[in-house]
């Protein structure tokens, strides 16, 4: 039930709650505040594969005080995550650097 896209500035998470999935909860991450990236393969039995994206939710990265939130992903246990993660894997080092600089 829950989608999220991943255009060229953000990932739009689409989040449907409640039994009935009429209600639904929206959110933006932008690829330029992602710090961090966590991958879990599925194991045996039904375990399902997990990225996890940390990012930074304050509007000035280089503040002395920042907040920070994260959000992980399932996927189904057939679905390969290995591209996906090496591709947020790399966007985070990027914004690493960048914010360090």
């Amino acid at each position: 039930r829950d989608v999220f896209v991943v255009t060229d500035r953000r990932i739009i998470d689409f989040d449907k709650q409640g039994a009935t999935g009429k209600k639904m909860s929206i959110k933006s991450i932008y690829l330029d505040s992602i710090v961090g990236v966590e991958a879990e393969t599925a194991g045996a039995g039904i375990d399902d594969s997990e990225i996890t994206i940390r990012y930074i939710t304050t509007p000035y990265h280089k503040a002395h005080s920042l907040s920070m939130d994260s959000r992980k992903f399932e996927f189904p246990k057939k679905y390969d995550i290995t591209n996906l993660y090496n591709h947020l894997q790399q966007i985070a080092y990027d914004n690493y650097v960048r914010i360090n600089q």
